[in-house]
């Protein structure tokens, strides 16, 4: 038998392992499921093409498959990593983290999204219902939004005095530092979108039920309010990118440049190399001739309707 035969099977079963993989990629790109006809027409004429998708998708899973030696690295070494993403609403954040996160390790990575905080936590020090949800030695921390609320959606909206966004500028810095101090890795994303682009955005959300979900009366009021956010954000740079945690800008127009580029960033703010893994080998399945394998009832399996 020649050696290609022979490799068949295992070639067969490599290239259906691609297969899903890329089918799981091309639902998560499928970002326009029912948009309306007129508004997909002004969509692209107003959007030069992006990148081919076979090249963004060879690129993405690249940049992946370096996230995981990334984790490995982070894991093996108990180094702790902290991602914050801030930005404009409809920017790419999500989309960039759905990318971070689809490969590797929940327990090792994981995203942290608050909600509106409690009265209870309305009480507290500010960075307070924060810090619980720091890395421990060997994590990765996704912040999507975080204590910037105070110096974006708090102060724009008029949830917080004055005397409240003046203090968290006081000490936000020295707050950052004392991360940092304490071994943690502090990387700052700010995701830039243009007018115009959001305006689309939102309109596309609008007209796609599959997204609308997204538009809360924030995200509303966030169009409404762009140059209040736009001050908000100037003042925010101004006072907050320290060098110990210094803030990096995503030009987020093009979502997938965006998520490449923010990906190799991240990835190059890390001196990751790879590490020692003991070989993983698959044991001896274990056989008792003395079991049957009982007969369980139809009504617990779910119905086979597809």
């Amino acid at each position: 038998m020649t050696e290609a035969k022979q490799n068949s099977p295992a070639k067969d079963w490599l290239e259906a392992e691609l297969a899903d993989t890329l089918d799981e990629d091309y639902e998560l790109e499928m970002s326009e499921p029912a948009l309306s006809l007129e508004i997909a027409k002004i969509y692209k004429n107003t959007h030069p093409p992006s990148m081919d998708r076979l090249q963004y998708f060879r690129d993405l899973i690249t940049l992946q498959s370096e996230l995981i030696k990334l984790q490995s690295w982070v894991a093996y070494t108990r180094k702790k990593l902290v991602v914050v993403f801030e930005g404009r609403d409809s920017a790419g954040k999500g989309g960039v983290i759905k990318r971070i996160t689809q490969r590797l390790n929940p327990r090792i990575c994981r995203v942290v999204a608050l909600p509106a905080p409690t009265e209870r936590e309305k009480s507290q020090w500010y960075f307070q219902r924060y810090v619980p949800h720091l890395p421990a030695g060997g994590e990765i921390v996704l912040f999507d939004r975080s204590w910037y609320n105070r110096s974006g959606v708090e102060r724009v909206m008029g949830f917080a005095e004055p005397e409240q966004v003046e203090e968290f500028f006081r000490d936000v810095p020295e707050f950052e530092r004392m991360l940092v101090r304490s071994g943690i890795t502090l990387v700052k994303y700010w995701f830039s979108i243009t007018d115009e682009e959001q305006q689309m955005c939102f309109q596309m959300r609008i007209h796609d039920p599959m997204k609308q979900w997204k538009l809360s009366p924030m995200d509303l009021q966030s169009r409404v309010r762009w140059e209040q956010y736009t001050k908000a954000k100037e003042e925010t740079f101004a006072r907050t990118n320290i060098p110990e945690a210094p803030w990096f800008i995503v030009e987020g127009n093009d979502k997938k440049r965006a998520r490449l580029n923010c990906i190799d960033h991240l990835l190059k703010q890390m001196p990751y190399e790879e590490v020692p893994h003991e070989e993983i080998t698959l044991p001896d399945r274990v056989f008792n001739p003395e079991y049957e394998r009982q007969v369980l009832p139809r009504e617990l399996y779910v119905p086979q309707k597809y």
